[in-house]
Parts: C-alpha cells; sequence; structure tokens
C-alpha cells in the first residue's frame, strides 16, 4: 500500500467520490468532501472544467481503483498483468486481487477503519493467518483460510471497536466479532466489491 504524504481528503475531492480514506471521519459531519460540496481540489476548483478526453477517463478509473485499495502504479500494474494472463474476465480478476489483499480482508470484516489502519495493523504482526503470523499487507487470502488477532491484541482500541460494532461484511467473508475471527468462504463476487469502480475503463487503459 502507498504511504500518502498529501492530506487525503484531497484525493477524493479529486476523484469526485469519497474514498473513506479516514475511516469514522468520512461518515460523519466533519467528512471535508461533503462540507466542500465535493469541489476538486485547488485555487480554481470552482471553476469551469474544461472537457476530459476518453484517456483522461481511463486515467481517473485507473488512478480511482489505485487510491481505493492504496496500492503503488508498479504494483498495481504487476496485478494487471497477472490477471490479464489469467483466464476470465480481467477487470473482475484484478478487482478480485485487490480485494483479496489482507490490509482490505481486515478491513472489509471491520477489524480497521480504514485500509490505512487495517496496513499499519498488520505490519505490527497483530493478526494470524491459519495460525501463523503475518505482517505482509498483500498477502492473498484464500478461501478456506483463516483469519485471527493474534491473543496479545485483543484489548487494543481497534479490535475492541470491532467487538462493539456492527459493520455490515461481505457475504464472502464469515466474521465473528467476540473471538475476532474472519473465516475466507469464497472468492468475492463483483457486486460485493467497490460499484464506484468501471474496470472496463482500466483494462482500456492499459491496452491502448
Amino acid at each position: 500500500m502507498a504511504n500518502v504524504h498529501e492530506p487525503v481528503c484531497r484525493l477524493c475531492r479529486r476523484e469526485g467520490v469519497k474514498l473513506f480514506l479516514k475511516g469514522d471521519k468520512c461518515v460523519g459531519e466533519r467528512c471535508t468532501f461533503t462540507k466542500r460540496n465535493a469541489t476538486p481540489p485547488g485555487q480554481h476548483g470552482l471553476a469551469r472544467r474544461r472537457r476530459v478526453s476518453e484517456y483522461g477517463v481511463q486515467l481517473r478509473a485507473k488512478q480511482r481503483a489505485r487510491r481505493i485499495y492504496g496500492v503503488l502504479e508498479a504494483q498495481f500494474r504487476i496485478y494487471f498483468d497477472a490477471a490479464a494472463q489469467s483466464k476470465g474476465i480481467t477487470g473482475v480478476l484484478l478487482l478480485q486481487t485487490l480485494e483479496r489483499r489482507l490490509d482490505n480482508v481486515v478491513y472489509r470484516a471491520g477489524l480497521a477503519s480504514s485500509r490505512q489502519e487495517a496496513r499499519q495493523l498488520v505490519g505490527h504482526r497483530h493478526f494470524k493467518v491459519n495460525g501463523r503470523p503475518v505482517n505482509i499487507p498483500s498477502y492473498q487470502v484464500r478461501p478456506g483460510e483463516v483469519i485471527t488477532v493474534r491473543e496479545r491484541s485483543h484489548q487494543l482500541e481497534p479490535f475492541q471497536r470491532a467487538v462493539a460494532g456492527s459493520r455490515s461484511v461481505p457475504a464472502w467473508l464469515a466474521v465473528m466479532p467476540e473471538s475476532l475471527r474472519v473465516d475466507v468462504v469464497r472468492q468475492p463476487e463483483r457486486q460485493e466489491m467497490d460499484t464506484t469502480i468501471d474496470e472496463q475503463l482500466i483494462v482500456e487503459y492499459y491496452s491502448r
């Protein structure tokens, strides 16, 4: 995942959609995207936008997906090339790869308020996969694998929040909040992944 060194709320305003990069702030009244009426960042954000070319539309689709999942350009291209060489629909395979990152699974399961927080928790070795500690945020989980929180980490604030919370969880994950356990039931389906991403535009971008 990329380490973002600029105000992340600018990224939401640049893409014209909430990317939920700051956790709870993004769903509250303090959300900058909402307060500024989704205007683009910069001094001339309110000025009339120029007509966007076909390439520009494709680029924005790729950047939006990259920023949602917090992946650097080089890693994103590796994911795309692997999806393009596999059997199936390239765009859907790409999104499945992004969804099955361990940091994303931790976020989707409600064990972190944002993907950035999930990345930090994974990097600090708070999770086990099938009983073995894993500290690689990009680790690809597979159906049948079990993700648990290390016992000595159960009292940390993010996990206590997860036990008390009730975030909606996609059907491809089975979450047991009381034991801080996540079972990967199956591969995610397209309708269970981010609907603001147009994967076909990403395919067209890399197929130029």
